[in-house]
C-alpha cells in the first residue's frame, strides 16, 4: 500500500461543472436554468437547443464528468488520498446545493472544490463562486450549518493539464496527410467573453488589455507550441483565437472567432490546421458543435484540410494533477511550506481569489475567496 497522503483540514472533495441535458425534453429547462434573469421567450431558447437537439438533445459533459469522478477516485486509492468525491453541477442535476446538502448529511464540514474550469475569468472562476454562496445561503436558510470551502487554484499551467494537450496536438498533426503536415497551423481555441469581462479578469493588478484570461491562454499556448516545436523539431506557426461567441452583437467580444480565422488561414494559403481546444477541460456542446460540427463544416467549404486535438477530459495525469493540487492546498491551510507545480512564465496562481479578482457588473456574494461572506 502506498504511505498516506494527507488532505487535513479537508474531508470532501467536490466537482463542481456547468451542467447539460440528458434527453430531449431537458433542453428548454436547461437553456432557463442557464439564462435565468435574462427575459428570453422560451421560442428563443428552442432555437439555441437546436445545437443539443442534434445530439439527441444530450450534453456530453455529464457522462464525460462522470468519467473525470471514476478517474479521481482511482487514482486517489492507487495513491493513499482517503478523500471522499462529489459531484454537483450550476445548472442542471446533480445541482450544486443538493449535493452540498447531501454532504452536510454526510458530515462533511471543509470541503475543496475542483471547478471544470482552468482559467481567470468571472463566468469561469467567479460566478462558480457566487452559485457556491447561493447554495450555502439556501442551506442556512434551511437551518443546517454549511460546510467551509475553498476553491483549488488555477491549473491552467500545471503539466498534468498541459502535457495531455501537447499529445493531442502532436497526435493530430501526425493524421495530417504528410504533404500538408510540415506546414500546418495550429489555432488554439478557447470561449470568446466580452471583452470587458477579459479586461477584468484576474486580480487587480493583472487588469488591463485582455487581463489574465487572454495572458493565461497565450502561455498555455506558448508552452505548447514550443513542446511541438521540440518533439518534431518543426515550428509550426500559431494563433489564440476564439469560438462559441452569444451575446448581443453590439457588445464587443474576444476575436478573431474561429471560422473567420479558418478563412483568413486559408487566404493567407496555409495547408492545413490544427484545432486545438486548450480552453476547455472536456469535450463538452462547445467543443462537439462549434469545432467539430460548424468549423470542421467551413473548412470543409473551404477545402482546408482540419484536425481537432483531444481536450485533457479524464486523462490520468490530470486526475494525478488534481491530487497533487489537493495535497498542496492542504499542506498550505496546516502551515508548511509547498512547491507549487506550475509550466510557463506566469508561476503558480493564487490559492484565494483576492478582492478585486473578475469582478461581475452587480457585486454578489462569493465563497471561497477573500470577500467570502463564508470564511
Amino acid at each position: 500500500m502506498p504511505d498516506a497522503l494527507d488532505p487535513t483540514p479537508y474531508d470532501a472533495l467536490l466537482l463542481l461543472s456547468f451542467g447539460g441535458p440528458e434527453g430531449p425534453d431537458d433542453v428548454v429547462p436547461f437553456l432557463e436554468n442557464v439564462t435565468r434573469g435574462r427575459g428570453i421567450p422560451k421560442e428563443r431558447l428552442k432555437e439555441v437547443g437546436q445545437h443539443y437537439f442534434l445530439f439527441g438533445g444530450v450534453s456530453p459533459i455529464n457522462a464525460q464528468n462522470r468519467a473525470l469522478l471514476d478517474a479521481l477516485r482511482k487514482d486517489f486509492a492507487g495513491h493513499g488520498l482517503d478523500l471522499p468525491v462529489y459531484w454537483g453541477n450550476r445548472n442542471w442535476a446533480p445541482y450544486l446545493t443538493d449535493t452540498l446538502r447531501e454532504m452536510v448529511a454526510d458530515g462533511r464540514r471543509r470541503v475543496l472544490v475542483l471547478a471544470t474550469s482552468a482559467y481567470a475569468s468571472y463566468s469561469g472562476c467567479r460566478q462558480y463562486r457566487e452559485n457556491l454562496a447561493d447554495a450555502l445561503a439556501a442551506l442556512e436558510a434551511e437551518g443546517l450549518e454549511p460546510p467551509r470551502i475553498d476553491k483549488l487554484r488555477h491549473y491552467f499551467n500545471h503539466p498534468g493539464f498541459v502535457e495531455p494537450m501537447i499529445d493531442g496536438v502532436l497526435r493530430s498533426l501526425a493524421d495530417l496527410p504528410e504533404d500538408v503536415r510540415a506546414g500546418a497551423h495550429i489555432a488554439f481555441t478557447t470561449h470568446s467573453i466580452p471583452t470587458s469581462a477579459a479586461d477584468t479578469s484576474g486580480p487587480v493588478e493583472a487588469h488591463g488589455e485582455g487581463g489574465a484570461y487572454v495572458e493565461q491562454h497565450l502561455d498555455v499556448a506558448r508552452l505548447i507550441a514550443d513542446a511541438v516545436r521540440e518533439r518534431t523539431g518543426i515550428d509550426h506557426p500559431w494563433r489564440l483565437v476564439y469560438q462559441s461567441r452569444s451575446g448581443a452583437p453590439h457588445i464587443p467580444w474576444l476575436e478573431p472567432d474561429i471560422c473567420d480565422h479558418l478563412e483568413e488561414r486559408h487566404a493567407a494559403g496555409v495547408p492545413a490546421v490544427v484545432m486545438a481546444p486548450i480552453g476547455f477541460v472536456s469535450d463538452h456542446m462547445e467543443v462537439l458543435y462549434d469545432l467539430d460540427t460548424e468549423a470542421t463544416a467551413k473548412a470543409g467549404e473551404l477545402g482546408l484540410p482540419v484536425r481537432r486535438s483531444a481536450t485533457v477530459g479524464a486523462d490520468p495525469r490530470f486526475a494525478a494533477a488534481v491530487r497533487e493540487l489537493i495535497v498542496e492546498r492542504a499542506a498550505v491551510e496546516r502551515g508548511q511550506d509547498t512547491a507549487p507545480c506550475a509550466l510557463g512564465a506566469l508561476g503558480p496562481s493564487h490559492h484565494v481569489c483576492p478582492v478585486g479578482c473578475c469582478p461581475a457588473r452587480a457585486p454578489r456574494p462569493a465563497a471561497a475567496g477573500a470577500d467570502s461572506p463564508y470564511a
